[in-house]
């Protein structure tokens, strides 16, 4: 299949609303219609193979690697113990010496070489693998909580900074002051297999920040329940997903009691109630975005006759590789003046924002999240003259 014909769905939410099971649903649906998917598991806490009901010694046989399900469809949970050598060679036995020589023992330095990110950068790497050089047609992730999620699709945009700003110089003054330094300390230094080896690293991920931004490619689709610390969080986290020029092509609304239920539960009417208040909240941050509801369904629903009980409540007839819907987080626009930067930033708290250049990017930061809009060249001179907001749009006027 073409590449552009791909599709990826990334699922992303508060931990335990249901994303490994809407995840994994969603796969089964996909491979049930004929097309090659492979649903792979970002968080920590794997429970993907647990969902498809896989004994755990064919899990830990796997190590890390695909497993089969049926023709169509594979499942792959990572194990950064395994992606460590796999992707990340001299630069994890570098750390692992910097930590022993500290009088770490064996062990601890083994685990504090697993930095924060890895995961998330180990993860965009088989994106980009199977995006690129693999027939699947359908790639499908099992995002960790919103908070790692906001660390994984901002991966790219950092790596590619360093690479520019930083890497060159860095590896330049190290080969020229390791022979002075190394005869003054004990402390190992990174040699050149360290520098080639993230050189290496960042050369197969060349290319998926463009795929994650595709509309027509990737789209995310925000998991969540009908409660209060729930929809906050998944407010804050679509708000988030805008300001990284990310597709939300869908909400799914997990868990929820039907109507009858008021009924024959009288002692649990008003907090049963309270689930239909709050989906009327969903309903008014997130239209025209389709609100896609899975019913509570009173049991446990792992295995295919399960998860197909979950694709048949989210989708019906609907094709859940589709891109549901789309819009552009922000454009640029002409006028009298300069150029209009609109920026689709709902319910973000205006006294939290700044808004500021750097170089031939625009900063936007939002509380303890920020993000960079790269300005096209026939902009990369213009300066931030002004900023307003006016239905929802950040509008950043560019003179």
């Amino acid at each position: 299949m073409e590449a552009q014909k791909k599709r990826i769905i990334l699922f992303s939410g508060k931990g335990g609303v249901g994303k490994t099971t809407v995840s994994a649903a969603t796969a089964l649906k996909s491979a049930e219609l004929g097309k090659k998917t492979i649903v792979l598991s970002l968080d920590p806490a794997h429970s993907l193979a647990d969902s498809f009901d896989i004994p755990e010694s064919e899990r830990l046989a796997a190590k890390g690697q695909p497993i089969k399900i049926n023709e169509k469809l594979h499942i792959q949970e990572l194990d950064i113990q395994e992606e460590l050598d796999r992707w990340w060679g001299e630069v994890a036995r570098f750390l692992e010496l910097l930590f022993h020589t500290t009088g770490l023992s064996d062990l601890v330095a083994q685990e504090l070489a697993i930095l924060p990110g890895m995961e998330e950068v180990t993860g965009l790497l088989y994106v980009n693998h199977y995006y690129r050089k693999s027939d699947y047609e359908v790639i499908i992730l099992d995002l960790p909580p919103t908070g790692e999620t906001l660390r994984f699709i901002s991966m790219p945009t950092i790596l590619k900074w360093y690479m520019k700003k930083i890497f060159h110089v860095e590896r330049l003054i190290m080969k020229v002051a390791r022979p002075v330094a190394g005869r003054l300390t004990d402390v190992p230094l990174p040699d050149e297999s360290y520098y080639k080896a993230i050189e290496t690293f960042y050369e197969n991920l060349k290319g998926v920040d463009e795929v994650l931004l595709d509309p027509e490619v990737t789209s995310i689709r925000l998991v969540t329940n009908p409660e209060k610390m729930v929809l906050k969080e998944s407010v804050r986290a679509y708000t988030y997903f805008n300001m990284f020029g990310m597709n939300t092509d869908a909400v799914i609304v997990n868990k929820v009691f039907p109507k009858e239920v008021v009924q024959n539960c009288p002692s649990l009417k008003e907090w049963l109630q309270s689930q239909y208040k709050y989906l009327e909240e969903i309903e008014a941050y997130f239209k025209p975005k389709p609100i896609l509801i899975v019913p509570h369904a009173r049991r446990e629903l792992v295995g295919i006759e399960g998860l197909r009980w979950v694709a048949e409540k989210l989708y019906a007839d609907r094709d859940p590789t589709a891109v549901f819907h789309k819009e552009q987080p922000y454009t640029f626009e002409p006028t009298e003046d300069g150029y209009l930067l609109k920026i689709r930033l709902p319910y973000a708290p205006k006294e939290f924002l700044e808004v500021y250049k750097a170089g031939e990017e625009i900063i936007v930061r939002l509380g303890n999240v920020k993000t960079h809009i790269l300005l096209p060249k026939r902009l990369a001179d213009k300066e931030p003259a002004g900023a307003r907001w006016k239905d929802g749009y950040l509008e950043i006027l560019l003179k």
